[in-house]
């Protein structure tokens, strides 16, 4: 095996498709922790990106014979944990979460000046503007304010219950406005940073 872990991902792959279960062992030890990074960066569910990559590789294993890598297979494992990771917010638990802090994410030097970028924050913004009053100024305090929910709560004298459902009003609105093209484009983004 010391001398498999020098090939290159190509003669791995060769010798996955023949069945050789070490060049398996040394992809997954050679890409395992950055993929699991690319998907924490997104997901924050440490749980959720395991099984992600447990998947990954497991289907990588079962269609060992059928595989057909045409670019790299380090671009082959990263469009394969991308869509993991767009199908666990599009189905799972922490689809929320995505939302809650995407708008930071979006905030950061490198996405500045970005067409893409600015086109994002444009298409959030028109979602923004159409909340009821009080929905958009409970999220720009928590989102441009950076308040917290208790904050919130004392500076427009409700309660933080009544805070988070506003948080989770505009969320959804945000998510049932910008649909599953956005989530893709944010994707792509943030896995790409």
């Amino acid at each position: 095996m010391p001398d498999k872990i020098l090939m290159s991902d190509g003669q791995l792959i060769g010798l996955l498709k023949a069945d050789d279960e070490a060049a398996l062992t040394i992809i997954y030890k050679r890409y395992w922790a950055s993929l699991f990074s690319s998907a924490y960066n997104i997901l924050k569910d440490r749980q959720a990106c395991e099984d992600i990559i447990q998947e990954l590789f497991i289907k990588l294993w079962d269609c060992r014979a059928e595989v057909q890598i045409s670019v790299s297979l380090k671009a082959y494992l990263y469009a394969s944990v991308r869509y993991g990771v767009y199908r666990q917010i599009k189905t799972g638990s922490v689809r929320s979460e995505i939302f809650d802090d995407l708008i930071e994410r979006l905030h950061t030097p490198t996405a500045y000046g970005s067409i893409e970028h600015k086109e994002l924050l444009l298409q959030i913004n028109r979602v923004i503007d159409t909340l009821p009053d009080k929905c958009r100024e409970v999220y720009k305090l928590s989102r441009e304010e950076c308040l917290s929910h208790k904050q919130i709560a004392m500076q427009l004298n409700i309660s933080t219950k009544t805070v988070e459902n506003h948080l989770t009003k505009a969320l959804r609105e945000l998510r049932g406005s910008l649909g599953a093209a956005f989530i893709m484009g944010a994707l792509m983004f943030l896995l790409d940073k």
